[in-house]
């Protein structure tokens, strides 16, 4: 599942639509271990996400980078984490800024 780089849209985790950053389903910082070149292709370590800043922030704060690589390296696996659905929730709660 690649979803291209955008600026604005619809967030795949919050669905506001904001702007949006890039969340790479494997963290760049785990691109070049060897657990991870042996066993992902540089097309599947390259796939990600467009998601708001705040949810963004948010997954970033709940898990290390590790732990983000290898559990959660799916838009699937992150929209059914009981941690991430909680901020997911109240970021849908908060106002969009608009540009």
């Amino acid at each position: 599942m690649t979803f291209r780089r955008k600026k604005y849209g619809e967030c795949a985790l919050c669905e506001r639509e904001i702007a949006l950053t890039f969340h790479h389903l494997i963290p760049k910082k785990m691109h070049r271990r060897t657990y991870f070149k042996k066993h992902f292709a540089k097309v599947t370590l390259n796939e990600g996400i467009n998601i708001c800043r705040q949810c963004h922030v948010g997954i970033h704060k709940s898990y290390d980078e590790m732990r983000l690589a290898k559990t959660f390296n799916t838009l699937e696996k992150l929209q059914s984490d009981p941690v991430i659905n909680a901020h997911i929730a109240w970021v849908k709660k908060q106002k969009t800024v608009t540009k």
